[in-house]
């Protein structure tokens, strides 16, 4: 063999070393344990899940389970049963010496016979590191409104064979619901430390806590379609701060990700193939930054940032250069990702390692970019397609502190436990379209006039998985939609509280029939939702407490979703005409308008769908929820044009997205293509195209460039008197887009009885009537309030 072939085959061999780890881990090399299960199972991403007892002493330890399953539980795996330790126990794992291992540590704090979470306090240690000191799994979840929660660490090799895994009570006793034990390769190199440019760090030798770990302008990825290394991906959007979020852009189904900077391990495909940019206006590029915001972040500890990049657009150097920023310093000048990769579509990545001082406060991570304008590259703009941050031990110590309760949820508590004492009474929840939302303390009625529709009878995860997931603990959709949720919804509801009504328990009882088990129509953990007649004949639906509960008033809130129409409408999805769903859409653009500039509080919405839209017999829209719903697990049944989901994983991954799919197809203007097929040959053209144009400008990258409610309003309005001449409601033999006189005042007649209605009068008199010194506009800018989103 000559030394050529020599030479060959120690590439070949090189590169299989290299990749070794691009599939799926042995389970031989790994440990997924539910902790105090007697049998074997699968949790809702169909991993198994073995049971622990051949890795702990059974003394001073016990297996219980659960009384009650939080409805973000996408399985009882792994979180139903626990051990819970009474003293100190020590679980004894095999590994592999000179090996990195995950761990990951779960936990649901519920209640598990007479042991209560809220009374449990406990450190956590491997090896001689300490993981987590006076840890409160209870008060974590509740600071984050999430039901349970997931603690990952990356462990440094070690010369050992074995893991010693102790878990201590500090004060009532300790528990766990799952650990998951992973080798996994050699993920970290020496690193430079910000600021100090004598300083590295061997990141390869250093025990680390995950914290984020974002798909950058992609969708949540859940472990078992990561690559190999059984990671979650989270969507970046939560995170983003400012009024410009930038753009998501993905690479072409013909780009094809070719991994030769970095191995395949390093991320998924998915995570390579998307991406944000600032978008393709230059002016506006330079005057701003994009920019993420990271909280939960203890200080005094060094935090090493990894950056994925990938440029699936352009292939030369010297045409995207940017500046990457962290906490306001300088990371890196003049960030060329072809020029680092070396071509197209080849994915590479950057470590930087800062240190976050003690502010004395709630401590932040920032992570911004914007053009490089020093080698004046060809376009300005910058991307950013991955973002994971890892905080780094300090004196062999990953413990933080738990986290407090906000001020809102520690008020909420103290009315909850005042009320305890109190049945009578209960607060109310308008569910009308323009009504303003209340937070019910024990009990809740919420007036949601509804015909009967089939209630939800199961979960779909593949739906939730979707959704934007916020932080690093696990929670359903629509909690990390508003980013937890736990300030902004709980704010508008105590504001709005001087809107509703009082209801006595006289009042309830009677309308409940003194709660006839016959009018349950949900179950929730707060307690059984009730139907009821109120004022002679108004439908409403009763939320009564369970005095046995666990849950407080921030779940009460995420449970509104059992009043929705979910739960209340029974019966076949009637085929809806198009000048029907025109009005409503009208009517439910009516509700936001009101509640952006009718209602005496200035109330944003932040949660619209389908499924958040209510209808009255009469087929009138009525705006619900308010940002306090969870988004439900079936989402199938709502109207809309297409007559399909705004979001349907079980698509190709192009039409996932209504809106992407709808943009795309009106672009090629084969947009008639994806109307649900009841419609075909029903709409005017002219009013289809300006129902189009009009959801188009909607979705503007911009809030510049996107119309107001108000003109929204017109729009769709002028969509329905075009359809209503097709339909021979008017002069039917005028060609499309014209407007006779009479047309025109009819129009103008409904626009001032919308304004009427909405108790706004015309532009002018609103202008002139304005005396709160703000413009309704203004309030709403994202330009001028940068946290607006």
């Amino acid at each position: 063999m000559n030394i050529k072939t020599h030479k060959l085959s120690f590439l070949v061999f090189l590169y299989v070393l290299l990749n070794s780890f691009h599939g799926s881990i042995s389970e031989s090399d790994s440990l997924i344990l539910g902790c105090g299960t007697e049998n074997a199972a699968k949790d809702a991403d169909g991993r198994n899940w073995e049971p622990d007892t051949k890795f702990i002493n059974g003394e001073n330890s016990v297996s219980v389970r659960a009384q009650y399953q939080d409805p973000s539980l996408l399985s009882e795996t792994p979180y139903m049963t626990a051990r819970i330790f009474t003293s100190k126990v020590t679980y004894k794992f095999p590994i592999k010496p000179q090996k990195r291992y995950w761990l990951r540590l779960h936990f649901y704090p519920s209640v598990y016979g007479s042991n209560n979470a809220e009374e449990s306090y406990f450190n956590v240690i491997a090896n001689d590191l300490t993981l987590l000191k006076n840890f409160s799994a209870s008060l974590t979840c509740k600071s984050l409104t999430q039901a349970y929660i997931m603690r990952e660490y990356t462990l440094a090799p070690s010369a050992s064979d074995f893991l010693s895994l102790t878990f201590e009570p500090a004060v009532g006793f300790a528990f766990v619901n799952g650990i998951e034990l992973i080798m996994v390769p050699e993920l970290f190199d020496t690193v430079s430390v910000m600021g100090f440019s004598d300083q590295t760090l061997d990141a390869k030798t250093t025990n680390m806590q995950t914290m984020y770990r974002l798909n950058v302008g992609g969708q949540y990825i859940s472990p078992t379609n990561d690559s190999g290394l059984t990671r979650t991906w989270y969507d970046d959007y939560p995170y983003l701060y400012g009024a410009q979020s930038g753009v998501s852009i993905e690479a072409s189904p013909n780009v094809k990700i070719n991994y030769k900077e970095v191995p395949t391990f390093a991320a998924p495909t998915d995570v390579y193939r998307t991406a944000r940019s600032m978008g393709g206006t230059k002016e506006m590029n330079l005057n701003y930054n994009l920019t993420w915001v990271f909280q939960q972040i203890d200080p005094n500890y060094m935090y090493l940032v990894r950056l994925h990049f990938c440029d699936f657009k352009y292939s030369k150097p010297n045409e995207i250069v940017f500046n990457i920023f962290l906490n306001n310093k300088t990371a890196q000048s003049g960030a060329d990702v072809v020029g680092w990769s070396g071509g197209k579509a080849v994915p590479t990545y950057k470590d930087y390692v800062v240190y976050v001082t003690d502010g004395k406060g709630d401590e932040e991570l920032w992570v911004a970019v914007n053009p490089a304008t020093e080698t004046k590259p060809e376009y300005y703009d910058a991307i950013v397609n991955g973002i994971e941050i890892f905080k780094m031990e300090a004196k062999k110590n990953l413990a933080g502190p738990n986290p407090k309760p906000s001020e809102m949820l520690a008020k909420n508590e103290q009315q909850q436990k005042a009320f305890q004492s109190k049945t009578n009474h209960a607060q109310v929840i308008g569910g009308a379209a323009g009504g303003a939302a209340a937070v019910g303390i024990m009990a809740a009625l919420c007036i949601a006039v509804y015909q009967r529709k089939k209630r939800y009878t199961g979960t779909d995860s593949h739906t939730s998985s979707w959704l934007p997931i916020y932080g690093n603990s696990h929670t359903t959709a629509s909690k990390s939609a508003i980013s937890g949720k736990s300030t902004a919804s709980s704010h508008l509801s105590a504001t709005a509280q001087g809107r509703c009504r009082r209801f006595s328990f006289m009042e309830m009882k009677k309308a409940t029939k003194s709660f006839d088990e016959a009018n349950v129509i949900g179950v929730g953990g707060f307690g059984k939702v009730y139907k009821g007649i109120i004022d002679a004949g108004t439908k409403v639906a009763i939320k009564r407490s369970n005095p046995s509960s666990e849950q407080g008033v921030h779940e009460f809130q995420t449970e509104i979703e059992m009043l929705s129409e979910e739960h209340l409408y029974k019966g076949n999805k009637p085929h809806l005409s198009w000048k029907r769903r025109l009005e409503l859409c009208i009517g439910a653009a009516k509700g936001l308008h009101y509640l952006h500039t009718g209602a005496k509080w200035t109330i944003i919405h932040r949660d619209v769908k389908t499924t958040n839209i209510l209808l009255d017999e009469h087929w009138v829209a009525k705006v619900s929820d308010f940002g306090l719903s969870k988004t439900g697990p079936d989402m199938s049944t709502g109207h809309v044009l297409c007559a399909r989901p705004a979001l349907n994983p079980s698509l190709p991954k192009e039409q996932v997205s209504l809106a992407d799919w709808a943009l795309h197809c009106q672009k090629k203007g084969t947009l008639e293509d994806i109307v649900d097929p009841t419609l075909k040959g029903k709409i005017h053209p002219e009013s289809m195209k300006k129902f189009a144009d009009t959801a188009e400008k909607c979705l503007s990258d911009h809030g510049m460039d996107r119309p107001t409610l108000n003109d929204i309003l017109w729009n769709l309005e002028f969509a329905l008197q075009l359809q209503e001449n097709m339909d021979g409601s008017s002069h039917s033999s005028k060609r499309g887009g014209e407007t006779s006189s009479e047309d025109g005042s009819l129009r103008h007649q409904n626009m001032a009885m919308h304004y009427s209605n909405l108790s706004l009068g015309s532009d002018s008199e609103l202008g002139s009537d304005d005396t709160s010194g703000q413009n309704s506009t203004a309030v709403f800018s994202q330009i001028v309030n940068p946290r607006g989103r």
